[in-house]
């Protein structure tokens, strides 16, 4: 078990899609939330971006019991990083 990743996101965003296709390679699952369908999501975003929807964001919850991480466009490192992987 290597924790859970949600990431918010929006249909038009390139660095999503790139991300996306990053972890499906690596074999690491996430959930994708649409912060345009998602009222209360673009809220979380906002919040941890200064107001801002930027996406992706990513919010990393490692099944070490290591502290919850949210990353704004992160790299795929920064995600694996998060992870402990």
């Amino acid at each position: 078990m290597q924790g859970t990743v949600t990431m918010y996101s929006t249909t038009w965003c390139g660095y999503c899609r790139r991300l996306k296709s990053q972890l499906d390679r690596e074999g690491i699952g996430y959930t994708e939330i649409n912060i345009e369908q998602d009222p209360e999501s673009a809220a979380f975003v906002e919040k941890a971006n200064g107001g801002n929807q930027t996406v992706p964001t990513v919010q990393v919850v490692p099944s070490n019991g290591g502290a919850e991480v949210v990353m704004t466009n992160p790299s795929l490192a920064q995600v694996k990083q998060a992870l402990g992987v």
